[in-house]
């Protein structure tokens, strides 16, 4: 398994290469822009061109952007959906500038809607996506916690939602180990993670899991809480992520962490410990 952190922009696209090389990332997840925010700037070429020069011996691969926390495709009602599907849209493009294989979009709240009209919604969002750009970049739906409104916590939603994309060759999954174990499935004992993936398998299909996010949890199972810990201080614990990391159907995958940080030195602790479990190394 190939291991990386998500990496900051601060500061431009050109100082990501050295933040990830500080980590050790053999693989790395990043925003195109302001996580927070609707407003964006286009790519200054400049920069955009000294990462993809800086990035091209350095081994890291694959690339993976991910759309800031804003957009909401689960709900047609909602005045933002439009913007929502704009902001998929624009971030196709930017990922293929930017020279990334991959973009990651939280699946969304349904808010008042029911649960079928927001799985409608967002395979409508995606399609309308798909339909005004026209690219390489693959685009991977991120499991939930079933926080709140949220959908796309169980294998069944997310099957729902790819059965009804037209292009189904131009996306595939994220699964996140916190937001799956927060959902209910329990990946901290190898019974549970045997289980879990079979059910992943007889619905939406393995092959169609191109990512896992590797972030620990910090509520228990089936919380409903979205909470990322440090790998193996959390609920799924090491033994969870052990099996995770060595499991014949995962390893070939790479495995983004998103835990927590205040310093560099937080994520070198949990590279370290993830490396730890790693066998015939």
């Amino acid at each position: 398994m190939r291991f990386g952190f998500h990496i900051s922009i601060a500061g431009g696209f050109s100082n990501i290469v050295e933040r990830a090389q500080v980590r050790g990332c053999e693989t790395i997840q990043f925003f195109s822009r302001n996580p927070r925010g609707w407003k964006y700037d286009l790519l200054d070429e400049a920069d955009v061109k000294r990462f993809r020069t800086s990035f091209e011996t350095t081994g890291i691969f694959p690339v993976f952007v991910h759309l800031p926390y804003l957009p909401n495709l689960a709900c047609e009602r909602s005045k933002f959906y439009s913007r929502s599907i704009h902001s998929v849209t624009t971030d196709l493009k930017r990922t293929e500038q930017l020279g990334a294989q991959y973009l990651i979009v939280h699946i969304g709240h349904r808010l008042e809607s029911s649960e079928e009209e927001a799985i409608e919604a967002v395979s409508r969002g995606i399609n309308q996506a798909f339909e005004r750009v026209s690219n390489s970049v693959t685009l991977l739906i991120e499991n939930t916690a079933g926080q709140g409104t949220e959908i796309g916590y169980t294998f069944e939603q997310i099957k729902r939602i790819a059965d009804r994309v037209h292009d189904r060759k131009r996306m595939g999954v994220c699964l996140d180990t916190a937001h799956a174990f927060e959902s209910g499935y329990d990946l901290s004992k190898k019974d549970g993670i045997e289980q879990t993936l079979e059910s992943f398998d007889k619905t939406v299909g393995l092959n169609q899991l191109h990512l896992l996010h590797l972030n620990d949890s910090k509520t228990p199972l089936g919380s409903k809480k979205d909470r990322h810990w440090h790998i193996g201080e959390g609920y799924i614990g090491l033994e969870g992520f052990r099996y995770l990391v060595n499991h014949p159907l995962l390893k070939h995958l790479p495995g983004i962490m998103e835990t927590p940080r205040s310093d560099t030195e937080e994520d070198l602790r949990n590279r370290k410990v993830i490396r730890s479990l790693v066998e015939g190394v």
